[in-house]
């Protein structure tokens, strides 16, 4: 056989072969959505038009490089962005406060990205005491938040008051407004905006002193699975807390971040 003719044949064959092969191979796999989900808290986690803003989104925008992942946010009711976290079918929470049984469920962030002051709300006029002791309220009605965690203070004295839930802030200021109980719960940062929205300024009022200062986190679903996800991005996020930017983004949008964002 003459050699001179075996080389071409040959390399025609190679070449055939490698087209044919890189007809069949798949493409490598585009990194899979993370799916971010929470609910209206103001200046943390809004929608308007489509388009997500406050604190969560803007760090997540941040970090989204190092994350490598592209993003995907959803608005839900509160219990039902928790459930789904929970159970795996979410892969990111935004903004959800420590509780004992919260740390069951969920992976929390090294560090903590917001401050909430949590106070009651009363009506202007009606001289309710409240010094600190949840024995002085046994017999008032208040109404807090389906889902939210008001510190360990409150968790402790709950099942001795008289204790109904809401689902938002508006129901809660329009309850108390109307009389139907004597003391909302919720925070001063999701209810300070709304009140003008209802015409409450003269008719409603944070009491003093604060009920509890809860730090707000993200959270992953506390299972294996996430533990590199939740890995790479305590490493983002604590580096772009260290450059700065995190405390640049809560003043911009008026939201306390802490005097050092710890966790």
């Amino acid at each position: 056989m003459d050699s001179d003719r075996v080389a071409p044949n040959a390399a025609r064959r190679a070449l055939v072969l490698g087209a044919l092969a890189g007809a069949v191979l798949p493409a490598p796999a585009a990194a899979r959505e993370l799916l971010v989900v929470g609910a209206h808290f103001a200046r943390v986690y809004e929608r308007a038009d489509g388009n997500f803003s406050g604190m969560g989104p803007e760090i997540l925008r941040a970090i989204a490089g190092t994350l490598g992942q592209p993003l995907h946010f959803d608005l839900l009711p509160w219990a039902r962005a928790q459930s789904m976290v929970a159970k795996g079918q979410a892969d990111l929470l935004v903004g959800p406060y420590k509780s004992p049984e919260r740390l069951g469920l969920f992976a929390f962030s090294e560090r903590a990205f917001y401050l909430d002051e949590m106070v009651f709300y009363a009506r202007v006029g009606e001289g309710l005491a409240w010094n600190g002791s949840f024995a002085a309220l046994r017999n008032l009605r208040i109404v807090c938040i389906n889902g939210w965690a008001y510190g360990p203070a409150f968790d402790a004295a709950r099942a001795n008051l008289h204790v109904s839930v809401t689902n938002t802030v508006e129901a809660g200021l329009a309850m108390l407004a109307r009389g139907r109980v004597d003391l909302f719960a919720t925070n001063r940062r999701n209810t300070e905006g709304v009140v003008p929205l209802l015409e409450l300024e003269d008719k409603v009022a944070p009491l003093d002193p604060i009920l509890a200062t809860q730090r707000g986190y993200f959270a992953f679903p506390k299972l294996p699975e996430y533990d590199a996800a939740l890995g790479r991005f305590n490493r983002a996020f604590n580096a772009y807390a260290d450059s700065g930017e995190l405390q640049k983004l809560g003043r911009r949008l008026r939201v306390q971040v802490g005097p050092d964002a710890a966790n």
